[in-house]
């Protein structure tokens, strides 16, 4: 039977390099903005290949437009979504917390948000379809998920439920239970469930729209679609082994309530598509 001493207790460094006593204030460089840094680095350099592959044709003065709305979308409607999806009583009493973005805080879902309203804007000013743009972003978007969630599981935040799994680890700073074995309170082992969400709603979808964005010839709108219901879907599961962050809804994690309305606006997208295509 496992003891509390079978499994690996998380000692990762939030910090890639440490700046102690620093006069700017700034305590050093963290895997969470690397994460981010390294998710538009990779997507600037995807969109560079399918331009140079006829695959999607953007110079580099708008690409750079591009990536700029991009960012913005994604750092404004994520921290502004954690704060009205997960964190609304302490919002509205005090807006100010927006700006704090020292003390964490970032939702996907208000992040996929901003990124549309980037996508609407950019194609507006570019005179091109919206969902064509879409189905070229969210082939280069799932990288960035896997990139922060691996920050999350190095940062030892977002712990999963408590298990027994062989693979389980010991986060420090998550809640405790009085243990007789060691006669104190300790935390209990936990799913590393950042990693989870890291493989299903990073990797595997971004190998397989690489895959059908390369290979296939799908409908305009088809991979938008697809990509909104693999996210919501692995969301889902994923959060069945996560300890929730926020109250549930409907006996529903946060997570999962908001995921709903992704596979229905993926699957609704599909339909539409489909129905002009026959």
């Amino acid at each position: 039977m496992a003891t509390i001493d079978s499994y690996w207790v998380h000692d990762l460094s939030p910090f890639l390099i440490e700046f102690p006593n620093n006069p700017l204030g700034l305590d050093g460089i963290r895997y969470y903005g690397l994460s981010y840094l390294l998710g538009f680095i990779a997507a600037w350099w995807l969109l560079r290949v399918y331009n140079q592959r006829g695959k999607f044709a953007i110079d580099a003065d708008a690409r750079a437009s591009l990536m700029t709305a991009i960012i913005l979308g994604v750092l404004g409607g994520g921290r502004l979504g954690y704060m009205l999806l997960y964190d609304l009583e302490a919002f509205l009493s005090d807006p100010l917390l927006i700006l704090r973005v020292q003390d964490g805080g970032m939702a996907s879902h208000g992040g996929f948000v901003g990124v549309l309203i980037a996508i609407i804007w950019f194609a507006w000013k570019q005179k091109i379809r919206v969902l064509a743009l879409s189905d070229v972003l969210v082939t280069v978007g799932p990288l960035g998920l896997f990139f922060g969630r691996v920050a999350n599981f190095i940062n030892g935040e977002l712990w999963g439920k408590v298990t027994t799994v062989s693979w389980a680890v010991i986060f420090p700073g998550s809640p405790e239970k009085y243990t007789a074995a060691v006669g104190a309170f300790v935390p209990e082992p936990r799913h590393p469930s950042q990693l989870y969400e890291a493989t299903l709603e990073g990797l595997l979808p971004f190998l397989y729209l690489q895959w059908r964005y390369w290979k296939t010839k799908p409908t305009i709108g088809q991979l938008s679609g697809e990509f909104l219901i693999s996210y919501g879907v692995t969301r889902i599961i994923c959060e069945i082994f996560r300890e929730p962050d926020a109250d549930l809804i409907l006996g529903l994690s946060r997570g999962q309530f908001y995921s709903i309305f992704m596979i229905l606006a993926g699957a609704a997208i599909i339909a539409i598509v489909q129905r002009k295509k026959a």
